[in-house]
């Protein structure tokens, strides 16, 4: 038990493989901004005692492991950090409109439970861009 983390009266281990993306699936997560929103991913994560042990951010999705404490659902997590990382987008690209209600990102997520085989997507989340990168070399033959 000592990968566990501790809660006052609770030995946890919560860790979920978790997918989301913009709006429409727009190709919008590049160059600056990439860069940036993968820190305040994190710090918002942070902010709700949950850790990102794993993350990718592609053009048009992210994915992330994350380590969530049991005395916080997954959606009230995930709808935190969408949220603000929502706002911080509209910050940072200017836009005029008010803050309230801004959907950068779209509705809803994919989650799973990372259990035994946490390496394996681990892994997977590592290799992501990789495996893209190959895919799109396949399409250019077409």
């Amino acid at each position: 038990m000592e990968h566990y983390e501790s809660l006052h009266h609770t030995k946890w281990e919560c860790k979920y493989h978790l997918v989301w993306i913009p709006k429409s699936r727009k190709k919008v997560l590049y160059g600056q901004l990439r860069k940036e929103l993968g820190q305040i991913l994190r710090g918002l994560a942070k902010q709700k005692e949950s850790e990102v042990m794993e993350g990718t951010l592609k053009a048009d999705h992210v994915h992330m492991v994350l380590s969530i404490p049991p005395k916080y659902s997954v959606s009230q997590v995930v709808g935190y950090v969408k949220g603000k990382s929502a706002i911080w987008v509209a910050r940072v690209t200017g836009s005029k409109r008010n803050f309230v209600g801004q959907s950068f990102w779209a509705r809803g997520y994919c989650v799973s439970t990372v259990g035994l085989d946490e390496e394996t997507i681990r892994a997977y989340v590592r290799t992501q861009e990789e495996a893209d990168k190959k895919l799109d070399q396949l399409k250019i033959f077409e």
